[in-house]
């Protein structure tokens, strides 16, 4: 059942750079308003969200007017760090960004909102036995909501990237969500970045051109409208890194180089297999989280990802613009959720809920 409404209004908390709020624009939703602490962030929610209002404070202190209650939609997902698996030293509720879940729960009691969406890492799963995910779905149902989650892999849903991300959908209406149906054709690395420029270590290019190939289905997605590769930056990494790249074919991680080129490493016992990873050309990318920290490799050039290329295996158009320094450009990109995977929950929403 198609929504009529003329506006479908929604609320993005916890935006981070707005990844979920691309997805929601994308299927026609119009986000208002947007609260997101981190300074840097909020710049760049502002510059690709102009006429929505950004709130750069921290959620625990922040009520908003009652203009904004009743929304179709309010969605966004609380800092992960605390329920990531591989983050075992702040996995307990002693971390204070383990309970802003609860601020999560206040915004919708607040806000009363048709639908929501809470989404998070997956480690939230087991985080706390699971009760976690019982209180959240406890406390819901007191506030009238009907909710269903699951863990869903971006690549299925046409992002070149293999990223899982929990996601809980509630909503007031009744209905019994059903997750969308998973993309029958998978986006690789290759046709998400190959018509962006060819660069190398520490370039850095405000703009750049196309290459001067036919673009793919994919690409032409991400182009848009857009006739020139923005944020070309790239890393600079030192001699001795490039030297150990060189030994790395696709697919490969950190175990492919040389033993006497690791020799500053105390143990390499305690290397992450995402370490010195290389990407593959022909599959999905691995996680593009701290890409710079691990130093993920280009599938064919001795470099690491540069802004842009990181954003298409995220899925972000090449009309978004990311701001802050590089590194604050680069952590905004991995802590994004997917717009494409955003994209395709919100479009699931709206043909569930019936007309207005």
């Amino acid at each position: 059942m198609k929504n009529n409404r003329t506006t479908l209004k929604a609320i993005d908390i916890f935006s981070g750079a707005g990844g979920m709020s691309i997805g929601a624009s994308m299927v026609g939703i119009d986000v208002v308003v947007a609260v997101e602490y981190d300074k840097h962030a909020a710049a760049t929610f502002k510059a690709n969200h102009p006429n929505s209002e950004i709130i750069a404070k921290d959620i625990r202190e922040v009520t908003l007017d009652e203009k904004y209650k009743n929304p179709f939609l309010l969605f966004g997902g609380p800092p992960c760090q605390g329920f990531s698996t591989s983050n075992t030293k702040t996995r307990n509720t002693q971390n204070t960004n383990n309970s802003l879940f609860h601020e999560y729960i206040r915004q919708v009691k607040e806000l009363t909102p048709e639908w929501f969406v809470f989404e998070n890492v997956e480690g939230i799963k087991s985080f706390e036995k699971g009760t976690v995910i019982e209180k959240l779905e406890e406390e819901f149902e007191k506030l009238g909501y009907k909710t269903k989650w699951d863990v869903l892999t971006a690549s299925d849903y046409g992002v070149p990237q293999s990223r899982n991300r929990f996601f809980m959908i509630g909503n007031k209406l009744g209905i019994d969500f059903m997750f969308p149906e998973k993309h029958t054709k998978v986006v690789t690395v290759n046709e998400a970045i190959e018509d962006l420029p060819k660069l190398k270590n520490g370039d850095s290019y405000e703009i750049l051109d196309y290459k001067t190939i036919e673009a793919n289905s994919y690409a032409k997605l991400m182009r848009g409208t857009s006739e020139k590769v923005s944020q070309n930056f790239v890393s600079r990494n030192k001699d001795y890194v490039i030297e150990r790249y060189k030994h790395i074919k696709p697919g490969q991680n950190w175990r492919a180089i040389p033993e006497e080129l690791m020799k500053n490493y105390a143990d390499t016992k305690n290397c992450h297999s995402g370490i010195y990873k290389r990407l593959d050309p022909n599959s999905p990318s691995v996680v593009i989280a701290n890409y710079r920290k691990n130093m993920l490799i280009h599938p064919f050039e001795n470099r690491g990802l540069s802004v842009r290329e990181a954003a298409r295996i995220q899925s972000f158009p090449d009309d978004f613009v990311f701001k802050g320094n590089l590194s604050f450009q680069q952590q905004q990109i991995g802590n994004a959720v997917p717009p494409l995977l955003a994209k395709a929950i919100f479009e699931q929403i709206i043909k569930l809920t019936p007309n207005g």
